[in-house]
């Protein structure tokens, strides 16, 4: 039976969390037109990804963990956007 790493089961979720909020503001800054950020956003999501595939192809119970880092990471990063454009601190297009 394959063992977890609580170190890595916790890193894969901090890295696809992370990721997760890269992609959010990746995608709302081509809606927002912003090719500088845009590009900066997509270009970090990749960098990061490579953290919780490397850890998830050697043990594939590690992708429960990605999963879990994912949907946090998609959540809190939306409520934040939601919170910055209650406040009107986006620009919309």
């Amino acid at each position: 039976m394959m063992s977890i790493d609580p170190l890595i089961a916790a890193g894969v979720v901090l890295a696809t969390a992370v990721t997760d909020a890269a992609y959010v503001f990746f995608n709302a800054a081509v809606a927002g037109r912003q090719r500088v950020r845009a590009a900066n956003w997509s270009a970090i999501w990749y960098l990061l990804s490579a953290f919780a595939v490397i850890s998830y192809t050697q043990n594939a119970l590690y992708v429960l963990f990605a999963a879990l880092g994912s949907w946090l990471g998609a959540y809190a990063s939306v409520t934040w956007l939601v919170r910055r454009a209650e406040t009107g601190t986006i620009r919309h297009p």
